[in-house]
């Protein structure tokens, strides 16, 4: 216990453990339609547009968070109004778009002189850059998301298995998936500083593929997600620091091998 206790003592520990479960709380929560509609990977895209975004406002000396904030839910109704259109196809969007935003943070840094910026802290996240304001904008979204589920949830359902009969009953689709982009923006851009731009994804896909292999009902996988976001960050960040490792990474790889367990787990069972 000395050494667990000695390790929350930092400040920047309790910054990112709060930070930490609050995005990986609120992930899971947006993780679940996102990944059962197929509309997973648009939050891959839009953490590489986060970083294009911070490169850029660090470069202008600007406020990165207050920056990429606008930018992002911008790209994210974009990708919504090409996936829709028939011309282009919403994966090639998301392509598009995450190629040019690293490409462009990249230059941006490299060809302004005198800019000394770690991109591995942008790339792969930092407990170190967790502010109090991080935490109190995580708390914020959290309670927003869960209100959500609250008063939404049979609408959450409609819309995530059959969006023709939602709109066919009444549910405001166009209104949900706006919703939806909103929320997955703001979980990208508070979450890249702790998990990184090319991380931060892996928090709204692995919970709802482990809770889906566990769980059955709707219900149930929302909830089995939330429990296996937060936890799995919790072990990620303890083990981080034991092993002196980055926390994205760290946080990344206990998915992966939660994943891996209960497959193999599953398919013993069938046989």
């Amino acid at each position: 216990m000395n050494w667990f206790v000695e390790m929350f003592s930092y400040g920047f520990m309790q910054r990112a453990l709060v930070a930490g479960v609050l995005i990986s709380l609120t992930a899971a929560l947006i993780g679940v339609p996102l990944v059962l509609r197929k509309n997973s990977m648009i939050g891959d895209g839009l953490s590489h547009t986060a970083f294009g975004a911070f490169a850029v406002a660090t470069v202008l000396n600007f406020a990165p968070i207050w920056f990429a904030v606008p930018v992002v839910i911008a790209v994210s109704f974009l990708v919504l109004k090409l996936s829709g259109s028939k011309k282009v196809n919403g994966d090639a969007a998301i392509a598009v778009l995450s190629a040019a935003s690293l490409a462009i943070g990249t230059m941006a840094i490299s060809l302004t002189p005198g800019v000394n910026i770690d991109l591995n802290s942008y790339l792969f996240g930092s407990v170190l850059s967790i502010a109090w304001s991080d935490v109190w904008l995580s708390l914020g979204l959290a309670v927003v998301v869960v209100l959500l589920y609250v008063f939404s949830h049979n609408r959450i359902f409609a819309i995530t298995f059959d969006e023709d009969f939602a709109k066919a009953i009444g549910v405001k689709t166009e209104l949900y998936d706006a919703i939806f982009a909103v929320i997955c923006s703001l979980v990208v851009v508070f979450g890249m500083r702790l998990l990184g731009a090319l991380l931060i994804s892996s928090l709204i896909i692995f919970p709802t593929l482990i809770s889906m292999q566990l769980a059955k009902s709707f219900g149930r996988v929302v909830l089995m997600a939330v429990v296996v976001s937060v936890v799995n960050f919790i072990v990620g960040l303890v083990l981080s620091y034991l092993l002196s490792s980055p926390t994205g990474a760290t946080v990344v790889m206990v998915n992966l091998v939660v994943f891996g367990v209960v497959v193999g787990a599953q398919r013993m069972l069938r046989r």
